[in-house]
């Protein structure tokens, strides 16, 4: 109880997350007999994953994409598509999410990557500099719903029988309902930030397709290789970064080599950020799971059980909470080994009830207080974490909206993969 306090009053008074979750954990570990060394033991092993490594390489793909161009390319189709409509570049910021949700497959890559062109670019077009940090940072939980997906591989990997290929599909029509229900709301509720455009001759649409040929082939190439085994999903990242360097210097010829250093450093010190919250986050994951908070809470909900319809409302009830606190692939490790097989025994089917777990701990990346997609954007927009959070509460309940949809509605997740044969 001492460190939470602690990591409360530190938050609020606007301590650098890392270090208020470090001194809240060694407060909590004064009242426990593991001696202080368990914390740089336990942070090492929190990076300690092949998994994680596709962080660093997707933040360097994000990193070759923006000097490339090809970011500029995803916004530029996508001003063509949506940028006419009310509230134009807040919609083109939701629909390039979408495109680059099929390039990197990482939240925080789709933060960082996206952010650093659209927040300071929305504030130019008569944006709040809190609203633009704040929808970046909501749309970004498109990314691990379409496919690739790194919290898929994850989930298929715990539960080890559901279909990968299966979950990738499943993704899809959540991720695009979330983009819709993103631009409805800014449709209706941010229109008065931005006149209305005129739209894009035919042609000039036609010229940004072609443009945009290189990152719209990549998720093609991407996906189809790790639907097809050729690689795993960090070996992915590894690709796009690939992909990008390559597109970037002999295809678009936008990139030269005297860039090079300056972007591996850049991405070097954005990763380091990202992956020393995530080792401190993986840190307070061991404290708590060794306090058995996470089985506690699901044993206590569980036992009122009485059907699957009330399983998934209390799941996601759970989950919600659940994400506050912990990283999603963590939950995943701590929670799935309870809450699947009773899944399984209520006749629920396992690829809806993978895609319901994945997009409630993906809502978790941007609500506090351990949301990393809201530190991230922070650490672009520079705008403190309790601003983004206000402004973050109504993209917020749209998300939970498009949760019950996708939970209740089963079909919405399944029909895809159904069409294909899973």
């Amino acid at each position: 109880m001492t460190g939470f306090i602690i990591l409360l009053i530190l938050l609020v008074i606007g301590s650098p997350i890392a270090f208020a979750i470090l001194l809240a954990v060694l407060a909590h570990l004064t009242e426990t007999p593991f001696p202080i060394s368990l914390i740089s033991q336990r942070i090492f092993a929190g990076l300690d994953s092949f998994a994680i490594l596709a962080i660093p390489l997707f933040v360097l793909a994000g990193e070759l994409m923006n000097e490339s161009g090809i970011t500029s390319r995803i916004i530029t189709f996508a001003n063509a598509c949506v940028g006419h409509m009310r509230a134009g570049l807040a919609q083109v910021n939701i629909w390039a999410s979408v495109i680059f949700a099929g390039l990197s497959g990482s939240a925080v890559a789709d933060t960082s990557a996206l952010g650093r062109i659209f927040i300071p670019e929305m504030e130019k077009r008569g944006y709040p500099r809190d609203f633009a940090a704040a929808l970046t940072a909501a749309s970004s939980v498109i990314g691990p719903m379409i496919p690739p997906s790194i919290p898929v591989i994850i989930y298929a990997l715990i539960t080890s029988g559901v279909s990968v290929p299966a979950l990738f599909l499943a993704g899809v029509a959540p991720g695009i309902l979330l983009a819709i229900g993103l631009s409805v709301y800014v449709r209706t509720f941010a229109a008065h930030f931005e006149p209305q455009h005129e739209p894009l001759p035919w042609k000039a649409r036609f010229k940004a397709l072609a443009d945009a040929w290189v990152p719209l082939f990549m998720p093609i190439f991407i996906v189809g290789s790790i639907l097809t085994g050729i690689v795993t999903p960090t070996e992915a990242a590894a690709l796009a970064g690939g992909y990008a360097l390559l597109a970037g210097m002999f295809v678009l010829k936008s990139l030269h080599l005297r860039q090079l250093p300056r972007i591996f450093v850049t991405a070097m010190r954005d990763s380091s950020v990202i992956l020393i919250i995530i080792a401190v986050v993986s840190l307070a994951n061991w404290m708590l799971t060794f306090s058995q908070v996470p089985q506690k809470v699901s044993a206590l909900v569980l036992d009122q059980i009485t059907s699957p319809w009330m399983f998934l409302l209390m799941v996601n009830a759970i989950l919600l909470v659940v994400g506050l606190f912990l990283e999603g692939i963590a939950a995943m490790l701590i929670l799935l080994p309870i809450l699947h097989p009773i899944a399984m025994s209520l006749g629920i089917d396992p690829v809806h009830f993978g895609i319901v777990v994945i997009f409630n701990l993906m809502i978790g990346l941007i609500t506090p207080p351990m949301g990393i997609c809201l530190f991230v954007s922070n650490s672009i927009a520079n705008v403190g974490i309790g601003a983004i959070s206000r402004r973050i509460l109504p993209l917020f309940l749209v998300e939970l909206v498009v949760l019950a949809i996708i939970t209740f509605i089963p079909q919405t997740v399944t029909f895809l993969p159904r069409l294909f044969g899973f």
